[in-house]
């Protein structure tokens, strides 16, 4: 998944480069889509509004402020920090939303030449991944692969699947 993924941030990032584009990075649109949407956001409800992690979501938007696309100020609790769009982003907004219908178009096209359609199939992923952890179904895995091993090979990789399994003996 993760190869995929990169082609395709890579195939979006070319546009940008493409029409002369600098210092902007494809994950930045749905952060500059959301505060087009919603106005100045702190950090937290960013990261609410773009569906990722707090980290996440301070990391892009360090990134975008040292690229001049947002600046980061201080909200009314100290430990806040409000994104807020900067001239040079909403510059680029016919640039950004013309991509991202450029994109979601091709995507569209891109999911009638599969089997079966990517966005189903990734949101029933994250919904099973959500329900049943991959942690959790590795330690069943390893548990089910260890009690498989023949009596008395219980070695290195016995030991190591008891470990991964959460299981002592």
């Amino acid at each position: 998944m993760r190869h995929v993924l990169d082609l395709l941030d890579a195939d979006v990032a070319r546009v940008y480069a493409d029409l002369g584009v600098t210092g902007y990075r494809p994950r930045f649109s749905p952060v500059v889509r959301a505060l087009v949407s919603l106005g100045p956001l702190s950090i937290r409800d960013l990261a609410a509004a773009v569906g990722v992690t707090h980290s996440a979501a301070s990391q892009t938007a360090a990134q975008m402020a040292r690229a001049g696309l947002l600046t980061l100020a201080r909200g009314t609790d100290a430990r806040q920090r409000i994104a807020r769009l900067t001239d040079r982003a909403r510059d680029l907004l016919p640039v950004i939303e013309a991509e991202w219908a450029a994109t979601a178009a091709a995507a569209a096209e891109l999911e009638a030449e599969l089997p079966a359609a990517l966005t189903d199939v990734l949101i029933t992923a994250e919904r099973a991944m959500v329900s049943r952890p991959m942690r959790t179904r590795i330690a069943d895995a390893a548990a089910t692969l260890q009690a498989a091993l023949p009596p008395g090979d219980d070695g290195a990789t016995g030991a190591a699947l008891r470990a991964i399994a959460g299981r002592t003996r």
